[in-house]
């Protein structure tokens, strides 16, 4: 994909520096109101920090003080309007962006601060880390706005925090803060504001140095789509498979010569060439 097209983004910035990827939702004016415009340029970032090798991890954060509070109403009303020919073809924004994360290959962070309510939080769950700030302000406030859920939430939420914290914030709507955020597991850890983008940051970096991309693109996959299946003899097969083939595995023979050496490692896989194509899921996306 053409990477100039990056220059062509309105609502978010994309930047690769350093083998990391900053995805930037940019609408700092408006506390980064979710848009349909966003929706269709995330979806387009997401392609193409996936499909660039030289990328490793995607950081995914807000300009300002807010991360985004939600669809953008300034309008007075929703903006799901799109000429469609047929209406059950239509893909609600949130949902654009958090299935592109749930298929990414690459690592992706969330790194938020002040508030992250509705779609500004249901886009991030997907995510595999979520940072949060001291002052960050979560809410799952569908009921109170007389609509419905969006993002894949209703699956994505209840496997994070359990059936009982996911029925309390989204059948209450309430705004809640970052220690019953962390406390619940909807965070991966909290940080006072100015210093969760650095924090990502630094995570990024020990994802980048230590982490082969092979192992983490059929990790977060297998995490995916097999953590929920009703017995775990699915999962062991595919662990059996992939198993059998490491004593042929550049990347595992790197894995281990670089521990016996003491260095950091240098994994030669990459995910266009090295992730099995008999993966049940590699033809599905």
């Amino acid at each position: 994909m053409d990477s100039t097209l990056a220059s062509t983004f309105t609502d978010i910035t994309y930047e690769v520096a350093d083998r990391i990827a900053t995805i930037t939702l940019n609408r700092p004016a408006a506390r980064n109101g979710y848009t349909l415009t966003m929706a269709d340029e995330l979806n387009v970032a997401l392609d193409l920090a996936d499909q660039d090798e030289d990328v490793r991890v995607v950081v995914l954060t807000g300009a300002g003080d807010h991360f985004c509070v939600g669809a953008d109403l300034s309008g007075g009303e929703f903006d799901t309007n799109e000429d469609v020919d047929d209406v059950n073809a239509w893909q609600e924004p949130a949902g654009r962006c958090s299935k592109r994360v749930f298929t990414m290959n690459k690592p992706v962070i969330a790194a938020m601060r002040g508030a992250a309510v509705g779609a500004g939080i249901t886009i991030t769950l997907a995510c595999d880390f979520r940072l949060g700030s001291t002052d960050s302000k979560f809410g799952f406030v569908f009921g109170r706005r007389g609509i419905f859920p969006e993002g894949g939430s209703v699956w994505y939420l209840p496997r994070l925090v359990g059936l009982t914290k996911a029925q309390d914030w989204m059948i209450s709507g309430r705004v809640f803060g970052a220690d019953e955020a962390l406390s619940s597991g909807l965070v991966t850890s909290i940080h006072p504001p100015d210093e969760v983008l650095n924090e990502a940051y630094a995570l990024a970096r020990d994802l980048r140095d230590n982490t082969a991309p092979v192992s983490i693109a059929v990790i977060r996959q297998m995490l995916n789509r097999l953590s929920g299946l009703d017995s775990p003899f699915p999962a062991h097969e595919i662990d059996s498979r992939l198993i059998s083939g490491l004593l042929t595995s550049a990347d595992a023979i790197e894995g281990v010569m670089s521990f016996l050496e003491k260095r950091p490692p240098v994994f030669p896989g990459t995910v266009e060439k090295n992730v099995p194509e008999w993966l049940p899921w590699v033809e599905q996306d």
